[in-house]
């Protein structure tokens, strides 16, 4: 018998915006932001800014493997140390 799971508890995802047309993602971040209400839980993986602070609260930045950084969405990015872990000096 083949059983699916159709309630997670949790659901990991890894890049979901990554090579994906922008209404494509809209409805991406629509179904996140539905089964989230419904008590559905994400970890998200993500390096487009914008689709993290429209869905994760809180956002965690890592750099080298550590906690660099966890908050407010606006808080984290706006952060000297998630600045300049990922943008350097520019």
């Amino acid at each position: 018998a083949r059983v699916m799971v159709t309630q997670p508890k949790l659901v990991r995802l890894d890049e979901p915006g990554a090579g994906v047309s922008p209404a494509l993602l809209d409805q991406i971040v629509d179904k996140i932001a539905a089964l989230n209400a419904q008590g559905t839980t994400f970890l998200i993986i993500e390096h487009n800014m914008d689709l993290v602070a429209s869905l994760c609260q809180p956002v965690m930045v890592m750099a080298q493997g550590e906690l660099l950084v966890s908050g407010a969405a606006a808080d984290v990015l706006a952060d000297p140390r998630v600045v300049e872990a990922y943008l350097g000096d520019a």
